[in-house]
């Protein structure tokens, strides 16, 4: 069964397509690293895909369920990490994550502190006094705390600093060998060279492909299975 699912998706503002026909198949249990440059349309895949914005044409699904109209039972099985965090003032990172639990009407308080623990991330924190690593630490644990089965995350190692950065892939590495799927999003070829078991490189369109080395990543292209924006990349 697949994870993540689109025939054709596209969504155009006017004139310009932020994605154009993407066919796109995530297995469940795979860490899928979604790479490309800034401005190719990861952001605008991932909110299409959360149901945030409405597609102009084609389809998606997640984890068997159609996008736009299963949207409530999606986003109660998936750990979502924008690229960007935002959060309310005059409350404590532990407040916040406790937020995150109860709207989903759970109780994470073990896990939320054991990942904190392994993030290095002190609860105690203000909000309006989080760094952007500690920013990007308080999103990750709300992503996770909840073991979803599909996790999709927008940039989630900016901010992070390289040891830190190891122990998050390790726990994402521990959510999909528990049965967990991992869509991860980038503009660089980080970690996920070695972790991610299948990539999609994302390019402004096939004339102007990305000036990246299949080398860097260790991996070789396959640019016929995809459509006019998008080559494949797989290990």
């Amino acid at each position: 069964m697949y994870a993540i699912q689109t025939h054709q998706l596209t969504k155009s503002y006017g004139k310009h397509r932020g994605i154009d026909k993407l066919n796109l198949t995530v297995r469940e249990g795979e860490l899928f690293g979604f790479i490309g440059p800034n401005g190719a349309g990861k952001s605008t895949t991932i909110r299409t895909l959360l149901g945030l914005i409405k597609p102009t044409s084609g389809s998606a699904q997640v984890l068997g369920l159609e996008v736009g109209r299963q949207q409530g039972q999606i986003l109660r099985r998936v750990g979502y990490l924008p690229s960007e965090t935002q959060f309310y003032a005059g409350m404590t990172a532990r407040d916040l994550l406790k937020l995150s639990a109860d709207l989903r009407g759970l109780d994470c308080q073990a896990e939320c502190r054991r990942l904190s623990d392994r993030l290095q991330l002190d609860l105690g924190i203000a909000a309006d006094q989080l760094s952007l690593g500690n920013r990007k630490k308080v999103g990750i644990v709300a992503a996770l705390q909840h073991q979803p089965d599909l996790l999709i995350l927008d940039e989630p190692t900016s901010g992070l600093d390289p040891l830190i950065q190891e122990e998050f892939f390790a726990l994402l590495e521990e959510r999909r060998q528990a049965g967990g799927t991992v869509f991860l999003s980038s503009h660089v070829c980080p970690k996920s060279k070695t972790t991610a078991t299948e990539r999609l490189l994302s390019a402004k369109d096939k004339s102007q492909p990305p000036k990246m080395s299949p080398a860097l990543c260790n991996t070789k292209p396959n640019a016929s299975a995809c459509p006019a924006k998008y080559l494949a990349w797989q290990t």
